[in-house]
């Protein structure tokens, strides 16, 4: 059985690099000079989930609470946080929506 390396950045470190990330996506049309999307309101950001990849804006709140970082860490797992296609959550719409009510 072989040992894993960790490269365990700190929570605060991958925060800063999940909205980092978010916020540079690039500067297309619907994009601010800074690449920030017009359509998403100081405080939150967009991610992307399910097999339709359905756009949901989310306060930055929810990064504290344990319920969501569990989401990014199975993002993370499946997807990396190093890619093109913003930050996408391997999740069922459904289940999505009803956890975020609940964090709301």
């Amino acid at each position: 059985m072989a040992i894993r390396k960790s490269n365990k950045l700190s929570q605060t470190a991958v925060l800063k690099q999940i909205l980092k990330r978010c916020s540079s996506l690039g500067k297309k049309q619907g994009y601010d000079e800074e690449g920030l999307p017009l359509d998403v309101p100081k405080g939150h950001f967009a991610v992307y989930v399910g097999q339709n990849r359905t756009r949901y804006i989310v306060p930055i709140s929810f990064l504290t609470r344990p319920e969501f970082q569990i989401l990014l860490q199975r993002a993370e797992e499946e997807f990396g946080f190093d890619h093109d296609m913003g930050l996408t959550i391997p999740c069922e719409e459904d289940v999505f929506e009803s956890l975020t009510s609940m964090l709301r």
